[in-house]
């Protein structure tokens, strides 16, 4: 039995992570997702959310913050495609506080409902970045 697959983490600026692991949990749009080698295949969207995994050879657990997107599971690989993707010791926890007040701020202007809608997910989005580096910084 294999006790390591692939993860592969790509956002629009290239790609984050690319290595062999043993274990991983990623933030599905129902819920996290843990994921051992030889997971049965699996389609689906990404929420907002940290990508936890171990390194072989590790047993520290890595970080990388995900803004959403899509997530493919085979039994030897994973494959997240993100818009945004960093690194949990590069989260910048000033710039997410600012985008959370920022989008609150948007959310009580109430223009129309695109606007709404956008300042929910900048909210959501900002939010998670926090949550991501607590996480970091309690694994760290």
């Amino acid at each position: 039995m294999t006790s390591a697959m692939r993860l592969e983490i790509v956002s629009s600026e290239g790609k984050i992570f690319s290595g062999q692991i043993t274990f991983a949990v990623v933030p599905g749009e129902r819920g996290d997702i843990g994921v051992y080698p030889r997971h049965a295949p699996l389609l689906t969207r990404l929420r907002p959310g940290s990508v936890r995994y171990t390194p072989v050879d590790s047993t520290t657990e890595e970080l990388i913050y995900v803004s959403g997107g899509i997530l493919e599971i085979q039994p030897d690989v994973i494959c997240l495609l993100s818009d945004t993707a960093v690194r949990g010791k590069d989260l910048d926890e000033a710039r997410a506080r600012e985008a959370v007040e920022a989008a609150k701020a948007a959310l009580a202007e109430r223009k129309s409902s695109i606007d709404y809608a956008q300042a929910q997910a900048e909210l959501a989005q900002a939010i998670a970045q926090l949550a991501a580096l607590q996480k970091f910084r309690s694994i760290k």
